[in-house]
């Protein structure tokens, strides 16, 4: 199995337990802002150090980086910001699922922006892949594409913020994507290192900057909520470094595709966890995304 499929598989399921601790923090303790913040704030210093650890560790020097390098790594950074405040507002959305529904419409978005941004090219057979993955996603949504599903209900603010994130999250894989290739390395996880150490620090001074001047009091109530959001920091970070390491082995969209098995381990969670019973409809959903994600393993 390539590594780029095994690093997707990575990515998703640290993201599954960074998005539950997150969840934890956004209800009752931080803002959003604040919840977003403290994502990268407490990745930030892991991953400079993990870095240096690592250069230190091969022997390597810091490579170049080329001149695009510095304007894909900041868009993509805020960006990702973006796309991460609008996940954490989600989770005080009333029509949650609805909206995480058009959020997991990213792969898609993914695969046309970076068509027009990289010329990244996709098969037709893999293409055929992402869209079962993305109706196996639909289905495992509740109420999606059932006909209590009105366009009236459609016109929501889950539903803008969703859209939004699918569509900020596609802009900064595609502009990771691009970072990590102006990494003048043959080391995917240094490439990936150097792009995740730039973009997380830029974020923590960019919207610790942001939060002092709009919400003073999220950034010490990030610091009184370190127990919790040190190991969101953590998850971040390997979730990051992951998701990195894949974009620069293969197109964004295609690891965003094999990603959606994200889908399958939050739903373990809630079975295991908190023991909630398997529908038919989830049972559908499940078979169309495995189908999709082992089409693609094939394909790659």
């Amino acid at each position: 199995m390539d590594a780029w499929i095994i690093l997707s598989v990575a990515a998703a399921a640290f993201q599954t337990l960074r998005f539950m601790l997150q969840k934890q923090l956004s209800i009752g303790t931080l803002s959003a802002g604040g919840a977003t913040f403290a994502r990268f704030a407490y990745s930030a210093p892991l991953v400079v150090l993990g870095l240096a650890g690592y250069l230190v560790w091969s022997g390597a020097a810091l490579p170049a980086r080329g001149g695009g390098f510095w304007a894909y790594a900041l868009i993509g950074a805020l960006m990702q910001v973006l796309a991460t405040w609008c996940v954490v507002a989600l989770f005080a959305a009333r029509n949650f699922a609805v909206g995480i529904t058009f959020k997991k419409t990213e792969v898609i978005q993914t695969a046309l922006v970076g068509l027009l941004v990289l010329g990244d090219r996709i098969s037709g057979l893999a293409l055929a892949a992402i869209i079962l993955g993305l109706v196996g996603v639909l289905v495992l949504s509740d109420n999606a594409g059932l006909p209590g599903l009105s366009l009236r209900r459609m016109m929501n603010r889950a539903v803008g913020l969703g859209i939004a994130s699918g569509a900020f999250f596609a802009i900064s894989a595609v502009a990771y994507r691009g970072a990590t290739l102006e990494v003048a390395s043959d080391d995917p996880l240094l490439r990936a290192g150097v792009t995740l150490a730039v973009v997380t620090v830029s974020q923590t001074i960019g919207l610790g900057a942001w939060l002092a001047w709009r919400e003073a009091g999220q950034v010490r109530a990030v610091w009184g909520a370190r127990r919790v959001a040190l190991w969101m920091g953590v998850t971040s970070m390997g979730g990051s470094l992951c998701w990195f390491t894949a974009f620069t082995l293969q197109n964004a969209a295609l690891v965003f595709a094999v990603g959606q098995i994200e889908v399958i381990f939050s739903l373990l969670v809630s079975w295991l966890v908190f023991r909630e019973k398997l529908t038919l409809r989830e049972a559908v959903g499940i078979t169309l995304l495995t189908g999709s994600i082992l089409a693609l393993v094939l394909l790659g």
